[in-house]
């Protein structure tokens, strides 16, 4: 279809040739041959092609096909792994929030019974702050990957003020200041406040 265009844009445009020259080093050389094209608008143009075309089209009944169907907004979402290995790989969705929520508990536990009895972090741990924690965590991850392995992300339930961003920083924060505050104490010798 292009070259029968092509042909009938030369045939019906008449072509005036100028020489045209190229000055380089000095010297004139002539660069080619460039044609003048002029519309004329007298002159139809038809495709023998297009007309046959149209006869099949013309003899052979339209059927149009059925519309799509729309998936659903549910469908449309990619589905979220729920395999052990991926929810808990290095960058899967499980580690980060898992240690992030338990830096949060954690920290704020600190300095409550910090505030509260006046001990360390170390001297919190050696007298029954272990067992504490031990049950804290398991209670905290088993709850965080109940959804995940259902499929369910974190992201699919952040809304408002409490993004999964939100709690992603605050989770770092919260586990930079509980390494910031036993590292105070180790080198302070005491508690904090």
């Amino acid at each position: 279809m292009a070259a029968s265009f092509a042909a009938q844009s030369l045939l019906a445009n008449p072509v005036t040739a100028r020489v045209t020259r190229s000055k380089v080093n000095g010297q004139f050389f002539p660069v080619k041959y460039v044609p003048r094209l002029q519309r004329n608008g007298n002159l139809p143009v038809r495709c023998m092609a297009a007309e046959e075309e149209q006869k099949e089209q013309s003899s052979t009944p339209i059927t149009t096909p059925p519309p799509k169907a729309q998936p659903s907004p549910a469908a449309s979402k990619p589905k979220v792994s729920t395999k052990f290995s991926d929810v808990l790989a290095f960058s899967g969705p499980a580690p980060e929030r898992i240690n992030g929520r338990l830096a949060m508990i954690g920290f704020v536990a600190a300095m409550a019974v910090e505030l509260a009895k006046g001990q360390d972090v170390f001297e919190q741990i050696s007298s029954g702050g272990l067992t504490w924690f031990v049950g804290t965590s398991v209670v905290l991850s088993l709850a965080s990957l109940i959804p995940l392995f259902k499929g369910v992300s974190v992201e699919s339930k952040s809304e408002g003020l409490m993004t999964s961003d939100a709690e992603l920083w605050n989770g770092r924060f919260a586990m930079l200041g509980l390494v910031a505050l036993a590292f105070t104490e180790y080198v302070k010798g005491s508690a904090l406040i």
